[in-house]
């Protein structure tokens, strides 16, 4: 995805989030904590702050698998995910971070909802 791609697609997706959720537009946090629910599969529930951030570490690590980064390794007792990176992650600018960020959650979303940003 270019980045004027990412810059068109980025804030549709964030106000359909923010419709379907009925709530502030979602920052780049936002996104990878839904993600991370969506991935972990029990529905929403009340989290602790631990909690929260391994489930964006558990989103990082779904995106980041698309392009070969991470594997799933299996699930604990808790039925949470867990990953184990095969491949070096390239030093990116924090601009790149953000907009490869950017692109792999917009894609992770047309995936889920069937639809195109």
């Amino acid at each position: 995805m270019t980045p004027s791609e990412i810059n068109i697609k980025w804030p549709k997706l964030q106000t359909r989030i923010a419709e379907d959720f009925d709530s502030d537009t979602p920052d780049l946090k936002v996104m990878l904590f839904l993600i991370g629910v969506q991935e972990l599969g029990k529905g929403p529930k009340k989290f602790s702050k631990r909690q929260k951030e391994e489930l964006m570490h558990i989103a990082t690590c779904r995106l980041f698998s698309d392009m070969g980064f991470y594997e799933l390794k299996g699930l604990d007792q808790d039925g949470w995910p867990h990953w184990e990176l095969v491949k070096k992650i390239p030093n990116y600018t924090m601009l790149e971070q953000e907009m490869l960020m950017k692109s792999l959650i917009v894609h992770y979303f047309e995936q889920l909802y069937d639809t195109s940003f």
